[in-house]
């Protein structure tokens, strides 16, 4: 426990170092979503659009769901990535600390942060935009919780999948953007052509935002989502676990 805890100390003073990934994070969403509000935020509900849904509310779901994703598949991957491609990773399974250890220290510097966007994406919308606060705060904050540690894990699974830092930054954009734009996080799905909206059914921003806004506007519980987000975190944990035997077998 002392060592997760020095690690993930140590870690987060070197997120807090790297301007571009604070950038995507804290930044960037928050000025996109002012961006989207300014274009639909006079507009009135939409039963055909945003799930029927003011548009700030259904936006600020979606982004608190893409700031999870964000960090995940765009921070965690490139430290990752960078320590094999160092021989950092190496050298731990070398010492008495699990790579393990190191990887699970990343997860929390990475749900810390996106835990600190989510949080300014929702204090900017209620001040600015009035967005309704959510309707179950319990049912929210689990549904977070789920969303947050699947895209963790999908992001360390990415840092222990690709070769180098600059190919997991290179993918942690391609996805941030694929998310943003085909996950309910862009342009209202509605709206898509048919191909790019049946993409959009595979992108897992789309069921984390549906897990998100169901407690949040007191709409339940959607059990279909929370499968996609759970079967993203369980299969994720499995292949990452059996990336670092396999390592260490070579």
């Amino acid at each position: 426990m002392r060592a997760f805890t020095a690690l993930t100390w140590m870690e987060l003073k070197l997120f807090a170092r790297e301007p571009l990934t604070v950038l995507f994070v804290l930044v960037l969403p928050v000025v996109i979503l002012y961006v989207l509000n300014g274009v639909f935020g006079t507009s009135p509900p939409d039963p055909t659009v945003w799930e029927g849904l003011d548009s700030v509310d259904f936006y600020t779901a979606s982004y608190v769901a893409l700031i999870a994703a964000t960090t995940g598949v765009l921070s965690l991957p490139v430290h990752l990535a960078g320590y094999r491609e160092n021989g950092v990773l190496r050298r731990f399974r070398a010492s008495a600390v699990s790579p393990l250890v190191l990887v699970g220290a990343h997860m929390a510097v990475a749900m810390l942060s996106a835990t600190v966007g989510a949080v300014l994406v929702v204090v900017v919308s209620f001040i600015g935009y009035d967005v309704a606060l959510p309707s179950s705060w319990t049912g929210v904050i689990a549904a977070y919780l789920v969303v947050l540690a699947a895209f963790a894990a999908l992001g360390a699974l990415l840092g222990v999948l690709m070769p180098t830092a600059r190919a997991a930054q290179g993918m942690g954009v391609l996805l941030f953007f694929v998310f943003m734009m085909l996950g309910g996080a862009g342009p209202p799905r509605e709206v898509l052509p048919t191909a790019l909206a049946r993409i959009g059914d595979a992108v897992p921003v789309t069921y984390a935002g549906r897990l998100l806004r169901d407690p949040w506007m007191d709409r339940g519980w959607d059990l279909p989502a929370t499968a996609v987000m759970a079967g993203l975190l369980i299969a994720c944990g499995l292949l990452t676990i059996w990336r670092f035997r396999a390592d260490a077998r070579d």
